[in-house]
């Protein structure tokens, strides 16, 4: 299940893994991504802060982390070919993998039709 933030994150959970990136919406609004700036691997983020800095033709924004973990993995597709993030915002154009604790609280995250409401209403 993907679940949403109000600041057009995206994430979904597997295990302990979450999968990080931006929502169609956000990418919308950025409009044409040019750079990606990825954390390393190894490094922990708590929730609400930086995760990744996308760069568009438009400005350079932050992706903020919807919950706590460690990076495991970066998307290294995205130094090549940052257009994915357009391309494929919530498949491909993902941005990191986090390792997160088990029982990690997502309870004021959105699912899809709450996050569609909140977009519509914004």
């Amino acid at each position: 299940m993907t679940l949403y933030t109000k600041d057009h994150e995206w994430i979904r959970i597997d295990g302990n893994i979450a999968t990080v990136g931006i929502s169609s919406h956000a990418q919308s609004q950025l409009g044409d991504v040019v750079f990606v700036d990825l954390p390393e691997v190894g490094k922990a983020i708590a929730k609400g802060s930086e995760a990744a800095v996308v760069e568009s033709v438009k400005a350079a924004s932050e992706v903020y982390a919807p919950i706590s973990g460690t990076v495991v993995e970066v998307n290294a597709q995205l130094s090549e070919n940052p257009a994915l993030v357009n391309e494929d915002p919530e498949g491909a154009g993902w941005f990191v993998k986090l390792h997160v604790p088990q029982g990690t609280d997502v309870s004021e995250l959105m699912d899809a039709a709450a996050y569609a409401d909140f977009v519509a209403s914004h």
